[in-house]
């Protein structure tokens, strides 16, 4: 069986700053989970960005018009990882969608097996999870590094990628 890769999704100040409209409650306590998983998995480790496009089209133009703090661009510090990702040396796919998975990240990947963790359990995570898992690709999602929008947001998001065992497993840590 080929080794899995672990995927770190949108660790970044947008979702980690306790100021900002997006920050998910528990973030700090599922980074320091990632960076745990992230010196356990190196160097096989891909990081994930969310950014604004530099133009909104179609259902995005109305979502940043509720949220126009946001449409900032992808190198504006808004959007930065936080420590310890910035700066790591792994490989980062960028995106500005929600989910995460597609060429760009089933190329680093390779079709491996993914561990995922990260920001936000309700969004980001499950929508870059239940495409992998379409694409028949194995997922485990580790909920200690996961943070929602909140508690309730993050439990409802792991309740919903249990439906999809045995291509989604969802474990409360690693051994």
């Amino acid at each position: 069986m080929t080794d899995p890769w672990l995927v770190l999704v949108d660790l970044q100040r947008v979702f980690g700053a306790p100021d900002s409209p997006w920050a998910a409650p528990r973030f700090d306590a599922a980074a320091a989970a990632c960076a745990r998983l992230a010196d356990r998995f190196a160097p096989r480790v891909v990081l994930t960005r969310f950014v604004a496009p530099a133009r909104p089209a179609g259902a995005w133009g109305p979502y940043y018009e509720q949220f126009p703090f946001a449409l900032v661009p992808s190198g504006d510090p808004l959007y930065d990882l936080v420590d310890p990702f910035a700066g790591s040396g792994f490989e980062v796919v960028t995106r500005t969608t929600f989910g995460k998975w597609g060429p760009e990240l089933a190329a680093a990947t390779g079709g491996a097996p993914l561990v995922v963790g990260g920001v936000s359990t309700d969004c980001c995570v499950l929508s870059t999870v239940l495409p992998a898992a379409d694409d028949g690709v194995g997922v485990t999602v580790v909920a200690e590094a996961c943070a929602g929008a909140s508690e309730a947001d993050h439990t409802r998001a792991l309740d919903a990628m249990r439906l999809y065992a045995p291509l989604v497993e969802v474990v409360d840590s690693l051994p």
